[in-house]
């Protein structure tokens, strides 16, 4: 009998956590609970079904359980302190997280911890003034601060009814009975943390390797994965968003140390007006340039007829994310470079080298920025804050740009407006960045309605749904559009001495091939057809009248290259020699026009596959 007792005392003791912080448990499952429904459930008609976190509630079990385990092994008298400080940080962390979802569409991002950061006291004033209001307790926000409310009446009324029964005295029940009891509940308690640990593992493992790397992009590619973790609960959120930032802060420091050794020797400002137009998602085979069957690029197949537009044949990116091309375009390193290996013997990183904007200011040229894609905003993807937060951090970006816009448009011309808005002010030597929304998914929302031009009537593809020859028709029409932007972006500069390079970040998978899909697959393998659709991309060059005449060698050995194989992280060493820019940064192997560029190069895509191997398969 006495050990059978014991046995129920130990089984008592799993249900201790809880009974020992029943209103901790019971008021933050709800919370939790809440945040799961209400922050995704208004999308569930937008958003292409998507519902909340099917395994909200039995996380939520593991982790309030585990934290209650935590809290009974401190005393008493420190526990009530510690419990009073996790409920106003809990509380405070989801009020401003269900506040930002109601206000922009999205909760707590990397973006938005940062753009906090850098508000001023006024800044703030007026935002709280403008933005809180009586309106905001209608929606989900409301819950959470009832809850609240119900949260602190219960602790009074609860202190009041321990006073209450101090007065009255009650009947206690069997100790065998009330033991017995306990030992049910505990074994219940047990019995529902491990069905839930063995549900919700994965994700813990997945949160595990999201928290355990070095830099923002590869935390970037983890979250491409399908097995991807679910930030599900607010302090989840804030703690990746404090995570990133401090990711992408280090990453500032070596970018901000790389910057105090550029060397600028000469410029002879060889072109004195080079123009780079950074597209999105283009599958080089939808262009007609390049052989497509669809006129998607009337304009440019005009210009290469006409002969002041030098398409070449062999071009890739080295990532099909937009944020990993952005980082090794901008920057002076190169895939596989290697020329200062740090204390743990790992290879240079792109923010180990300067950005060739900086070089070009520093040589004396007008840099002018103005993108479509990276400005700061509120509802950021991690994405976006990957391959912006460098350019959007204000101390560097001046020191990068002389002009740069700060507003996004709905569609590309819009940035032809702000380009002609900026550029007034006239400069002897310009480099000018532009950078396009593109073919960005959704491909219908890239382009003007009435300037619809392609239909799914017009694609003889029986092995697509009509669905898919929607969305390809929508795809062809971006394109054809961009052909639109890219040729207005020749035409302002057709009275200068300049240059124009076009090269989209990476291509797209649009039904070329099975799996029918369209998007990007970035947990495959890369074998050649990934290659082709995502990482071949359509690359020209176009010259000026001004530029051929007196530039008539350049001319050439631009012709010259048209075939030579290229990856495009080695961009800037190309436009260090257009610019005449003598810097011990530049080198001649990488610029695809120099009598020394190395031909045999391995182009290693997503730092781990050789495309000229794959190509000979």
């Amino acid at each position: 009998m006495l050990k059978h007792l014991n046995i129920f005392k130990w089984l008592g003791w799993l249900f201790a956590p809880i009974q020992k912080n029943g209103a901790f448990f019971v008021f933050m499952f709800v919370l939790g609970w809440l945040c799961t429904q209400h922050e995704i459930m208004p999308y569930y008609l937008r958003n292409r079904g998507a519902l909340p976190y099917e395994l909200s509630a039995p996380e939520l079990f593991f982790d309030l359980y585990g934290l209650c385990v935590l809290l009974t092994l401190i005393p008493r008298r420190i526990r009530i302190w510690v419990k009073a400080l996790l409920y106003i940080l809990l509380y405070s962390i989801a009020v401003v997280d269900m506040y930002c979802y109601e206000r922009f569409e999205s909760t707590l991002t990397p973006t938005m911890l940062m753009l906090v950061a850098e508000t001023n006291p006024q800044e703030a004033h007026e935002f709280l003034s403008g933005y809180l209001n009586w309106e905001v307790l209608t929606t989900g926000l409301g819950w959470i601060l009832l809850l609240a409310f119900l949260h602190l009446s219960w602790t009074i009324l609860r202190k009041w009814l321990k006073k209450k029964s101090q007065r009255i005295i009650l009947p206690k029940p069997a100790p065998m009975l009330t033991t017995a009891f306990r030992a049910l509940l505990g074994c219940v308690v047990a019995w529902l943390f491990y069905d839930a640990a063995t549900q919700v593992w994965d994700n813990k493992e997945a949160m595990r390797r999201l928290f355990s790397y070095e830099t923002i992009g590869q935390v970037e590619h983890e979250l491409t994965k399908k097995d991807q973790a679910k930030l599900y609960v607010p302090v989840y959120r804030l703690a990746f968003s404090i995570y990133a930032n401090q990711l992408a802060s280090h990453q500032m420091i070596e970018l901000e140390a790389a910057s105090q050794k550029i060397q600028v020797d000469s410029c002879s400002y060889r072109v004195p007006n080079i123009v780079l137009v950074i597209g999105e998602s283009y599958n080089k085979h939808h262009s007609q340039l390049y052989g497509y069957d669809k006129p998607t690029t009337p304009r440019q197949l005009a210009l290469a007829a006409e002969g002041s537009l030098v398409p070449f044949s062999d071009v890739v990116a080295p990532w099909n994310l937009t944020s990993f091309v952005f980082k090794h375009v901008l920057s002076l390193h190169a895939v596989g470079d290697s020329r200062q290996a740090d204390v743990q013997g790992a290879g240079d990183d792109w923010c180990d080298y300067p950005l060739f904007p900086e070089v070009f200011r520093k040589a004396g040229y007008r840099v002018t920025f103005i993108t479509n894609q990276f400005q700061p905003k509120a509802k950021e993807a991690v994405y976006d804050f990957s391959g912006g937060f460098f350019l959007n951090d204000p101390v560097y970006s001046k020191r990068l740009f002389d002009v740069r816009n700060s507003r996004l448009h709905r569609f590309d011309d819009g940035v032809l407006k702000e380009y002609d808005a900026l550029s007034k002010d006239s400069a002897a030597h310009n480099l000018v960045i532009l950078h396009l929304m593109g073919s960005h998914v959704d491909y219908r929302a890239r382009y003007p309605q009435n300037q619809r031009y392609f239909n799914a009537a017009m694609y003889n593809r029986p092995e697509l749904t009509d669905k898919q020859k929607r969305i390809l028709s929508d795809y062809d029409n971006s394109l054809r559009y961009n052909d639109s932007i890219v040729a207005a972006v020749t035409q302002r500069f057709i009275d200068k001495d300049a240059v124009v390079i076009y090269m989209p970040d990476h291509g797209e998978e649009i039904f070329d091939g099975k799996p029918y899909m369209y998007g990007r697959m970035h947990g495959a393998n890369i074998d050649y057809r990934l290659a082709r659709n995502e990482m071949e991309i359509p690359f020209w060059i176009w010259g000026s009248p001004q530029y051929i005449e007196h530039h008539p060698y350049g001319w050439q050995a631009i012709k010259a290259a048209k075939d030579r194989p290229l990856m495009t992280d080695v961009l800037p060493h190309l436009l260090l020699f257009l610019g005449g820019i003598a810097t011990p940064d530049y080198r001649a192997a990488y610029n695809v026009i120099s009598p020394e560029y190395d031909v045999k190069r391995p182009r290693i895509l997503k730092g781990v596959t050789d495309y000229n191997q794959l190509k000979r398969k």
